[in-house]
């Protein structure tokens, strides 16, 4: 692609929150005028299937070159952001209890077709750190386990479930959040764990979802001293390169939300939104729609100084166009009557009680 990045594609390196179950006239007017690469929801934003898929389609219908990422965090467990009718997901911990990665490409498999059919097409998921620290309680159940070489067996599959079915994927929290005892969400977390420790049991899932061709990874807000002493891993240039020579990967890195306590105690939120691009990350990730909008103008005003590496931003462009055009290409506007089939299917509630019952006997057996 060389230097042909513009102006205008700039939006295309944010994915930005909005406030409500509708569109507002600003938001609807900005996201048509600046073109941002995506919009993420939360549950703030979900009523129903009906409802979800008319905000989907309005959202694609103010696209100009590019359709847009439309995400959510749908892990399962306390972090599942659609609720009823969407199927109830067990925490993944539980997941991996049972023993069946089989399972969890069917769990990923049925999660994907509810958010496809209401026009979601990212997903926040699935989280690949490895639960060393048992006190750590933001991550805690949203782990597969505490074992590097079982987690990357649950992945890969989590990941085949949703990328096979229309949903891409994007891994996190890289480089892992496993061991920490702070939450990124107040403050800055700090990894203890050497590069051999961290190569051999952190990366494993991480590595594994790369070779599975997880279309994203999000870089998570921590301080790693093993990978960069002087930076966070948010604006440090050593972990993106870390990441994408140690996994080989060439997919999406994205930045955790750039409202987060490990962030704005040291930064205004667009300085650190421009930082992290210029760091290596392709797509900033923002729930407050100001704040997006504020980060956009900032990196306006650097674009017009020629302070930006346009060869980089370049690369960034050509990621996401990459991502877009092997998971969008095929794009319809939601025809909201087939949500009742999606959502009314026995066979899932078949699928769920017979999940209910062997969860049953494995808490009945950890028990006895």
């Amino acid at each position: 692609m060389g230097t042909n990045f513009q102006k205008k594609d700039l939006g295309q390196l944010f994915i930005l929150g909005i406030a409500g179950t509708t569109l507002s006239e600003e938001e609807e007017k900005f996201i048509k005028d600046f073109q941002p690469g995506g919009i993420i929801l939360f549950k703030n934003n979900y009523e129903n299937p009906a409802q979800l898929a008319e905000l989907s389609n309005k959202i694609q219908s103010l696209r100009r070159d590019y359709l847009f990422f439309i995400g959510v965090d749908q892990e399962g467990g306390r972090v599942q952001r659609f609720k009823d009718p969407f199927s109830r997901i067990p925490a993944m911990h539980t997941i991996g209890s049972i023993g069946s990665p089989k399972l969890c490409y069917e769990v990923h498999e049925i999660m994907a077709k509810q958010l496809a059919v209401c026009g979601v097409n990212m997903n926040f998921s699935p989280c690949c750190d490895v639960l060393h620290n048992p006190q750590n309680t933001v991550i805690g159940d949203r782990s597969f386990g505490d074992n590097g070489e079982h987690v990357e067996k649950y992945v890969s599959a989590a990941i085949r479930g949703l990328q096979t079915n229309g949903v891409i994927s994007i891994a996190k929290h890289f480089p892992g959040h496993g061991s920490t005892q702070k939450d990124s969400h107040y403050d800055l977390p700090f990894i203890p764990n050497d590069l051999d420790f961290i190569k051999n049991s952190e990366l494993l899932p991480f590595r594994k979802a790369s070779k599975s061709r997880v279309a994203g990874i999000l870089m998570a807000h921590l301080q790693v001293d093993a990978i960069d002493e002087d930076h966070q891993t948010t604006f440090s240039k050593k972990s993106y390169d870390f990441l994408r020579k140690e996994l080989k990967f060439s997919g999406l890195t994205i930045t955790d939300d750039m409202e987060m306590g490990a962030v704005v105690k040291n930064s205004s939120i667009p300085k650190a939104c421009l930082r992290a691009l210029n760091a290596g990350s392709d797509l900033i990730c923002l729930r407050n729609f100001e704040e997006g909008k504020k980060s956009l103008e900032l990196v306006y005003q650097e674009y017009d100084q020629g302070n930006l590496d346009l060869n980089s931003y370049s690369e960034k462009l050509e990621r996401i166009n990459k991502v877009k055009d092997e998971f969008l290409s095929k794009y319809k506007p939601v025809y909201i009557p087939q949500l009742t089939e999606v959502f009314s299917k026995p066979e899932t509630e078949a699928f769920f009680i017979e999940l209910a019952k062997k969860i049953d006997e494995i808490e009945k057996d950890s028990v006895s």
